[in-house]
């Protein structure tokens, strides 16, 4: 009879699939929306809340900082290495380093500070606001006039938005030294032609989508997490459920933004 019940119940699990779906990425858009109101707000900088902001961003980038710069430094000296030696063998020297520019600082590094990020912060701070909702902190703080948002979530997004950004552009950088230093070592023979390269690797165009990339990487990484955690799971769904699904919506969002710019770059 189970086996019998199975197909006709089948439309309603994937119904009840689609609505929660639809719903946990209404919830992302929905809170999105909120916190972009609440940082365009003035009163989201009053000064006890400049000091709240001030103070998680602190927390959520300084211990993390030093230990992914030398991370992209090492990493950096070793694909670099990597790829003028493969590029002699086959006598493509002149390619080497744009290369490593091109694959490194505006693919590569990015994602990976997004993702240390969120695997070091916005995730925890995602699991804390959970813990909040599910203890009653939230409630209290609705009960008592103030707003969770503006109190619990928006200094969590604003220090994960923050910490992204900060880790890429802080190891973008060393990987630009670092590939200078891989290739002509410690003289400045080859600076003309090093920023020359620059120049025609970083046009205007790659730029921007680099910029934009790394800003829509630091949204989604402090976001996603996030709107998992303040909002309750849906009906018929377990908790643990929800944070895979929340993973999930974040990965497919990191994919997405990738696969777009590379098609702004490259198309």
């Amino acid at each position: 009879m189970t086996t019998g019940l199975y197909p006709a119940s089948l439309p309603r699990r994937a119904w009840a699939l689609a609505v929660r779906w639809a719903l946990a990425w209404w919830r992302i858009i929905d809170l999105g929306a909120v916190v972009l109101v609440l940082l365009l707000s003035p009163s989201s900088y009053r000064p006890a809340a400049r000091e709240r902001l001030a103070r998680r961003m602190l927390a959520d980038t300084a211990p993390i900082l030093l230990g992914f710069t030398a991370l992209a430094a090492l990493l950096s000296l070793v694909i670099t290495h990597i790829v003028v030696v493969t590029a002699l063998s086959y006598g493509l020297t002149r390619y080497a380093l744009e290369m490593v520019i091109r694959v490194l600082v505006l693919e590569l590094i990015p994602l990976t500070a997004a993702l240390f990020v969120a695997m070091r912060t916005t995730i925890p701070s995602g699991v804390q606001l959970a813990r909040l909702r599910q203890t009653g902190r939230l409630q209290a703080l609705r009960e008592r006039g103030a707003d969770p948002v503006r109190m619990e979530l928006l200094p969590r997004v604003l220090a994960g938005v923050h910490a992204s950004i900060t880790l890429a552009a802080l190891s973008c950088a060393v990987a630009l030294v670092m590939a200078y230093l891989g290739v002509y070592g410690f003289n400045t023979a080859g600076l003309p032609a090093y920023t020359r390269m620059f120049g025609q690797v970083f046009t205007p165009s790659i730029t921007l989508v680099f910029a934009l990339k790394t800003l829509l990487f630091s949204l989604a990484v402090a976001l996603i997490p996030m709107a998992s955690g303040l909002y309750p799971p849906h009906p018929g769904a377990a908790q643990d459920q929800t944070g895979q699904g929340g993973l999930a919506r974040m990965f497919a969002v990191l994919l997405l933004i990738e696969a777009v710019s590379l098609m702004g770059n490259y198309y």
